[in-house]
């Protein structure tokens, strides 16, 4: 069983350009976040640790900061994104400073998509740890992107990285961390010397295949997946400018994943949108699952959008392999048919 573990951690491995004791499986992306996040606070000797991010991370990153920031544990520094969803890389530059000890940006964002300049932010990083014998680590959240992006650490630039099998049509409750070898983490949990000492806990071997094959799968149809959903949403999206009601398209329109649509209808709330799409059989969504009940409004949406009433519905409408044309042609007549049916009872103040 020992072997069949390790030759998984190898193919992870050989996906991510990376060596296999570089590779600790977890339980999925939050835990590997946590994992990165908290290992180097717990490691690192800085009285008040640094930390850089922005503000529309995923959740596991977001609400972590803002709790080490409430308790004193560290300086948080959440960047905001341009209105596009985007992360200006000097803004990132600019929030750097001799504490900071930590850089968390994800890959490509949950809710809207837009694809984060990865390299960019490295290479800034790299300037600033250059000149003032600095040295602030660079983690990503990748889990969003592996279907689609490059996910080669030594060309990304990044130092810890984190993903999971759910994503990818793997089996949940299994994720991973890259950790680049010469970077210390402390571990999160004690107990067990499993996963290098870094992850006690008897080690979840069938889920560790199954993510190796996942990803397996995923390297042999990325780029013919990417180009058929390309199509798909740049279809849909198009064809939805054709429905005679206000829609706004949210994130960028180029510099975002294929599969993902996220639009805004001003005065019509996303509950009552995703209810009426679920009657017909279309599966949406009105923002990150993580926080689906909280019942307050997407804060990705209002970090790109100030303006967002929490009465102007948001939904995410997520293409996958198993998405035809003929589906979105369905899913766009279906929209056209709900919007026409509750303007006539949502109208703007």
């Amino acid at each position: 069983v020992k072997k069949i573990l390790e030759n998984a951690r190898t193919e992870v491995a050989v996906f991510l350009g990376a060596h296999a004791d570089e590779i600790i499986f977890t339980s999925g992306a939050t835990e590997s976040n946590n994992l990165a996040i908290l290992g180097i606070l717990k490691n690192t000797s800085v009285i008040l640790p640094h930390i850089v991010t922005t503000n529309i991370e995923h959740a596991s990153v977001l609400e972590l900061c803002k709790n080490l920031e409430k308790s004193g544990k560290a300086e948080i520094s959440f960047v905001p994104v341009e209105s596009n969803g985007i992360v200006d890389p000097r803004k990132i530059k600019k929030a750097l400073k001799t504490n900071t000890v930590l850089v968390s940006v994800m890959y490509a964002n949950n809710e809207i998509g837009t694809i984060q300049p990865i390299r960019e932010i490295a290479k800034e990083i790299r300037h600033f740890n250059k000149n003032n014998n600095s040295q602030v680590l660079f983690h990503t959240d990748a889990t969003q992107a592996v279907n689609y992006l490059s996910i080669n650490v030594e060309k990304l630039g990044v130092d810890l990285l984190t993903l999971n099998a759910a994503k990818i049509y793997g089996p949940k409750s299994i994720g991973l961390l890259y950790i680049r070898r010469g970077v210390l983490l402390a571990p999160v949990y004690l107990g067990g010397d499993q996963e290098f000492g870094l992850r006690p806990g008897t080690e979840n071997v069938a889920s560790a295949v199954a993510l190796a094959q996942s990803l397996q799968i995923v390297e042999k149809i990325k780029e013919k997946e990417t180009k058929r959903l390309t199509v798909l949403r740049d279809y849909f999206i198009g064809e939805m400018g054709k429905t005679g009601t206000q829609i706004i398209i949210n994130g960028d329109l180029e510099n975002r994943l294929p599969n993902n649509i996220n639009i805004t209808v001003p005065n019509i709330p996303s509950d009552l949108l995703v209810i009426e799409l679920s009657a017909r059989g279309i599966m949406s969504s009105a923002k990150s699952a993580c926080k689906s009940g909280d019942g307050k409004s997407s804060y990705v949406i209002k970090a790109i959008n100030p303006h967002t009433k929490d009465t102007d519905g948001s939904i995410r409408f997520s293409l996958g392999r198993y998405t035809t044309r003929p589906d979105v042609v369905y899913t766009l007549k279906s929209l056209r048919d709900i919007l026409l049916k509750l303007e006539k009872w949502y109208q703007p103040e």
